[in-house]
């Protein structure tokens, strides 16, 4: 199996020296390049300077709060980024997933779950460029647009963020806009047949919540009750 972790580059945010330093030794030792900084500002600078893989960030920082670095980076960049916090408050959790954390970790954790949790994220990113179609092709629908090379979404012409698994769900209904696609099919092709149908529901709620102009009215995502969903035609 090839070694993906070969040269990928990871920048770790993180004020507390011991914690920086021990994820910096276990990502090092596992193959990884590794850049650490102590500042929210420094990390937003940084990932629009360099091309990181993935970024692991706390979300108690000394000069900006971990969730408007989260927001500030979402506005212009899908950089896989993995939250690392002592907070385990489920309203914390869910308020830095919507802002488009891909994962939470808590501390304290070992060596060996933190890996595990980066390469299920890297992964499924790895699958959403080998799986896109074209650089130059387009869906458009309302005010929802999804450009599949640069695996972007926009709503009312301003970038949304949708996790790695969301944005498979939406290019999968996109490309297949009009049909109705079950709930097995969806499983399926999205999780390779590995999950329920409540994990499809959860994952279309938020789509809609996201991409929707009233989630509650329903004009892009619609549901064929008892079978699955369909995206509208362009």
């Amino acid at each position: 199996m090839p070694d993906y972790t070969r040269h990928q580059h990871i920048l770790v945010v993180e004020d507390d020296q011991t914690t920086s330093a021990f994820m910096s030794s276990v990502l090092s030792s596992d193959g990884y390049n590794v850049s650490s900084t102590d500042s929210g500002k420094r990390a937003i600078s940084m990932t629009a300077d360099y091309n990181f893989d993935m970024v692991l960030l706390d979300l108690a920082l000394p000069d900006i709060d971990g969730i408007k670095v989260l927001r500030s980076i979402r506005e212009w960049s899908d950089t896989p980024i993995i939250i690392i916090s002592t907070m385990d408050d489920e309203p914390v959790k869910v308020e830095a997933l919507d802002a488009g954390a891909d994962d939470y970790i808590t501390k304290p954790f070992g060596n060996n779950e933190l890996l595990a949790r980066i390469r299920a994220v890297l992964r499924i990113y790895r699958k959403m460029n080998v799986n896109n179609p074209g650089t130059n092709e387009f869906f458009s629908v309302g005010n929802l647009t999804i450009d599949y090379g640069k695996r972007k979404v926009k709503k009312h012409e301003r970038h949304i963020h949708l996790t790695p698994i969301e944005y498979k769900i939406a290019v999968l209904l996109s490309q297949n806009a009009g049909k109705v696609l079950t709930h097995d099919f969806i499983i399926k092709r999205v999780w390779s047949g590995e999950s329920d149908d409540q994990s499809v529901r959860v994952n279309v709620a938020n789509i809609r919540r996201k991409v929707e102009d009233n989630p509650s009215n329903r004009q892009l995502i619609l549901t064929e009750v008892g079978v699955g969903y369909r995206m509208v035609e362009p």
